[in-house]
Formats: C-alpha cells, sequence, structure tokens
C-alpha cells in the first residue's frame, strides 16, 4: 500500500518493509499517531456522566426547596433534577475556570529557534 509515490528502496534494493506505523508516515505524515488512551477515558467518563443526568433529570420529579439566607433572600422550590442539573453546570463552570489558564507549557507551535 502507497499513499504517496515513494521509491526508497528498503535494504539491499529490496521494497521497504510495510508495517503501520510505515504507512501512517506515509498517509498522514510523520506525526500521526493512534488515538490517545487518556482522550478516549475522558470521553467515556463524559457519555457517562451525561447518562446519569439524563437518568437523574426522569427519575427525580420531586422539588426541593434551596435557601441561601446571605445571597438569596427568598427560597427557591425547584424540582430536584433541575436542582441537580444547576449544582452541575456550577461545578463544570468551576472546573473550566479553575483548569484553564495562562500556562507557559502550552501546546502551540512557538517560535523555532531557526
Amino acid at each position: 500500500m502507497s499513499c504517496r509515490n515513494n521509491t526508497r528502496a528498503g535494504v539491499a534494493g529490496k521494497p521497504a518493509e510495510v508495517t503501520a506505523d510505515n504507512v501512517a508516515q506515509r498517509c498522514y505524515g510523520p506525526s500521526a499517531a493512534p488515538m490517545n488512551a487518556k482522550l478516549l477515558l475522558k470521553t467515556v467518563f463524559l457519555l457517562v456522566v451525561l447518562f446519569f443526568l439524563v437518568l437523574m433529570g426522569r427519575e427525580n420529579r420531586g422539588t426541593v426547596d434551596f435557601s441561601l439566607p446571605p445571597v438569596l433572600p427568598k427560597k427557591i422550590t425547584l424540582p430536584s433534577a433541575m436542582m441537580y442539573y444547576a449544582f452541575f453546570a456550577v461545578g463544570v463552570v468551576t472546573g473550566t475556570v479553575l483548569t484553564a489558564g495562562g500556562g507557559k507549557g502550552g501546546g502551540g507551535g512557538g517560535k523555532s529557534g531557526k
């Protein structure tokens, strides 16, 4: 299999051995790599959390009183599933703010020394 018209020969004029790495480099370039396992695990975790959100919304229909006297003067009465969604959203926003940053070790391609 050849994605590019490479005529590189292997040892002693024989064709180069075809491996998955060779094919990936020829077809997709030298930076092609298999899917990151960490990314796959994070995606599965996110899907599980979203599944529980849907399950929570379907099964919990009772109302809950929420009071926070220093900030909210009145009690808030909402279905428990909506309350769960609100706290989940606050957690996601908090995690995003804490994770996002102006770090030095970013993944962008900065200036090279050439």
